[in-house]
């Protein structure tokens, strides 16, 4: 018989996190249970008609069956350049200073392979997104991780970072409005680490994925606001979580001309980009009208006061969060995050996400989601405050 023997980078690889969800959710639907998944950060809304009919139109025209181009349809970046403008009153050049992207993620997982050789150092947010240290790893590097705790809001306290770490690292990742925690930097955070990179020569790969799921009149900036962040920084973006198009793939990197053209040159080396057809549904979404994501946010604001409420009033501390549509929940004492997940899907058919899931600082938190609709967040409050903990 014969030995398939996987690489090492897969081989140290952890379960990716919802794949483990997914399965301990399945097992309890086989049961019959009526499960209620506020796991992963999947919008339920809808995709608005506007852009669903910019896509059928598209569409039907041959000339977008064919392939894109690698960087993205220069009508597609200047949507990017004029939504940023509107936005944060950011100048880019569509053509040297935006890229677009198969989702933010596909970005975010590439960049490393432009800039990390075997043993480089990347500093990495902990709890963050997993793909951020996965991509370090498949690149060959090594992730310092970054704690993220609430004595200093759940932001990374740059004075602590060893200096022999900040002369190796090449690359950071930040991520504000964050996953998992909800928490948003402000500027004097953001200038603090343009500073701290300029200095050391750190890219910073900033994930914005979640700026515009915000909420009491919160604004959350970019970091390309900050003076001479364009000498150190690329932005991500996507479309999924703010137009609710996650099944769609589409987003884009934006800011130093030369750290995405480093990108692309890997783009153009794996894929070959993005679907024209959803590229002019994209630009219809980002230029088009608005008022759906208004629509969207008082939606979510609504859902996010009913959980707060309910599980403020069974007992557990948990922040009200001015953007995301993630709440972090501290757990009771006597279980670990793993064990607590695992509680509430046994008892309450809840699914969560265990906050350890998301790095060894997350230890102590579940992270719920307010992506059902406002009966089923009451039904799991009814649910929670019938349990026993």
């Amino acid at each position: 018989m014969v030995t398939i023997e996987k690489a090492d980078r897969i081989k140290n690889l952890p379960p990716y996190l919802f794949a483990k969800i997914d399965q301990m959710k399945g097992e309890m639907q086989k049961k019959g249970a009526d499960i209620i998944d506020l796991g992963v950060g999947d919008p339920d809304l809808p995709t608005p008609p506007h852009i669903i009919s910019a896509l059928q139109e598209a569409a039907r025209d041959p000339k977008n069956h064919r392939y894109p181009t690698y960087s993205g349809m220069i009508e597609f970046r200047e949507a990017v350049a004029q939504w940023y403008q509107r936005r944060f009153h950011i100048s880019l050049t569509p053509h040297t200073e935006v890229l677009s992207l198969i989702g933010s993620k596909e970005g975010i997982a590439h960049i490393p392979l432009a800039f990390i050789n075997p043993k480089d150092t990347v500093l990495v947010p902990d709890p963050g997104y997993p793909v951020y240290s996965t991509a370090v790893l498949f690149a060959g590097g090594t992730s310092y991780f970054m704690p993220l705790i609430k004595e200093n809001h759940f932001l990374p306290d740059f004075s602590k970072i060893p200096e022999e770490i900040l002369r190796k690292a090449k690359l950071m990742y930040l991520n504000y409005p964050n996953n998992p925690t909800a928490a948003v930097a402000d500027r004097s955070f953001f200038e603090e680490a343009v500073k701290l990179a300029r200095h050391h020569q750190i890219i910073i790969c900033h994930d914005a994925a979640y700026t515009e799921i915000c909420f009491d009149g919160c604004q959350p900036p970019s970091i390309l606001e900050i003076p001479d962040a364009m000498d150190v920084a690329v932005e991500f973006h996507s479309l999924s979580k703010t137009y609710n198009m996650t099944g769609w793939r589409i987003g884009f990197a934006v800011g130093n001309p030369d750290i995405i053209a480093a990108l692309g040159q890997v783009k153009t080396n794996i894929d070959s980009g993005v679907a024209q057809a959803i590229q002019i549904a994209g630009v219809t979404a980002l230029l088009g009208d608005q008022t759906p994501l208004t629509e969207m946010k008082s939606i979510y604001q609504e859902r996010r006061d009913l959980l707060v409420t309910g599980l403020k009033d069974a007992g557990f501390e948990v922040a009200t969060p001015k953007a995301t549509f993630y709440l972090w929940v501290a757990i009771p004492s006597g279980f670990s995050s793993t064990e607590f997940t695992a509680h509430l899907l046994n008892e309450a058919a809840v699914v969560t996400t265990p906050g350890n899931g998301f790095g060894a600082s997350g230890e102590g938190y579940i992270r719920m989601t307010i992506t059902v609709d406002k009966e089923r967040v009451a039904e799991v409050v009814r649910r929670i405050k019938n349990m026993n903990f």
